[in-house]
């Protein structure tokens, strides 16, 4: 900044401030002398009033992870299945056989219903007559139909088969006009199988009919898994000879529904 003095213009002195204040009488220094003070700097983007709060992260939601939750669902499932299952197993086990064909869906204990028409298992000679179609119980012939998983492919003697059953044996009897594939899944069951045996059987009001010594059920048709349940669970238990036998002695495998007499009746 320049004066005018008589003498032409000249340039003001730059005073620097020594942070002192003037003495009296002398004039102050120039308002835009410069501080030897440096200046606080400002903090970018602050605009002065102090630090800037951190920024909160946004989240971003990615669902649920329905994979490892199905998989966990599936394993409890699996495993609950797994130790019910064996509960019921141990209980099932635990069941006397008699319990155990109780269960069965169907099936008719003429031990309980008609103990009377079962009660005489006397040997006897020539045809019987019998309160039941098949039979289940009664006086019989002498001689046993085999019953060693046998598949008979025509009628047998009732008289022989009770004395079968009587041993202990399961009789599955069929209309005869039953397809031969059904016939087959019959005799799945019982080929193979010792106190089992089978054949068709005129007059059926049913599709199947199982008997054993007491027990009867009748189904409308060979895929029922009640057939096995029952041959399985009845047989050799329904006996009412325990330790008589289907594989020796005095049996027959002839066909034909006129019993034979190859023995002398007696007990056994």
């Amino acid at each position: 900044m320049s004066i005018s003095t008589p003498g032409g213009p000249q340039r003001r002195p730059t005073v620097v401030s020594t942070g002192k204040k003037p003495a009296a009488g002398r004039p102050a220094a120039d308002t835009k002398a410069a501080s030897t003070k440096p200046a606080t700097p400002k903090r970018a983007g602050g605009g002065g009033k102090g630090p800037r709060k951190p920024i909160t992260p946004v989240k971003v939601s990615q669902g649920r992870p329905w994979g490892p939750i199905a998989l966990f669902v599936a394993v409890g499932v699996l495993a609950t299945s797994i130790i019910g299952y064996g509960a019921w197993a141990a209980i099932r086990g635990a069941q006397t056989w008699e319990e155990k064909a109780a269960q069965i869906e169907g099936i008719v204990n003429f031990r309980e219903t008609d103990p009377e028409a079962i009660a005489n298992s006397e040997h006897r000679p020539g045809k019987q007559e019998y309160a039941q179609s098949p039979p289940v119980g009664g006086p019989h012939n002498n001689t046993w139909q085999r019953c060693l998983g046998d598949v008979y492919d025509a009628p047998i003697a009732n008289e022989h088969v009770l004395h079968s059953m009587e041993h202990g044996a399961v009789w599955i009897t069929y209309r005869p006009d039953l397809p031969a594939a059904d016939v087959e899944k019959l005799a799945d069951v019982v080929r193979g199988n010792d106190f089992m045996l089978m054949s068709p059987y005129e007059g059926l009001d049913k599709a199947v009919s199982a008997q054993a010594w007491g027990y009867q059920l009748k189904v409308d048709s060979a895929d029922d898994p009640r057939i096995k349940e029952f041959a399985t669970t009845l047989a050799r238990n329904a006996s009412v000879e325990p330790g008589a036998t289907c594989s020796a002695g005095n049996y027959t495998t002839g066909t034909g529904t006129e019993p034979r007499e190859l023995q002398p009746s007696m007990g056994g």
